[in-house]
């Protein structure tokens, strides 16, 4: 009987660490996901993983690797299409040159030939 309680406590000791906080951080976890989902939407955007990582700075650049790798293979194996995607950017904003100052310089006379 004893062998039996023990074995139950120790399961319950056991299934309780992850309610103590000593399992992985979920925080890391979510992380990756996210970034999995963000290469994964780069591909389908017709993105290149180059720009990809260029957009998403400060992001785990595996991740999103990992996500645009497997959404590579996804669209290849249904034969998906990718949408053209579009940066919602406003355009950007090019300034016409200035008009060239006309310089004003005081007009010297001219030296008077000898030949006068």
């Amino acid at each position: 009987m004893s062998t039996r309680l023990l074995i139950v406590l120790a399961a319950l000791l056991l299934a309780a660490c992850d309610m103590l906080g000593l399992g992985p951080d979920p925080r890391i976890a979510q992380k990756e996901a996210e970034a999995k989902a963000i290469g994964g939407g780069c591909r389908h955007g017709l993105r290149s993983i180059e720009d990809c990582y260029t957009l998403n700075k400060g992001i785990n650049k595996a991740a999103i690797f990992d996500g645009w790798r497997e959404m590579d293979a996804y669209m290849r194996e249904n034969k998906i299409e990718g949408a053209k995607s579009t940066l919602a950017l406003p355009p950007p904003v090019i300034s016409a040159p200035a008009p060239a100052e006309e310089v004003i310089t005081e007009s010297k006379p001219k030296a008077k030939s000898a030949a006068h």
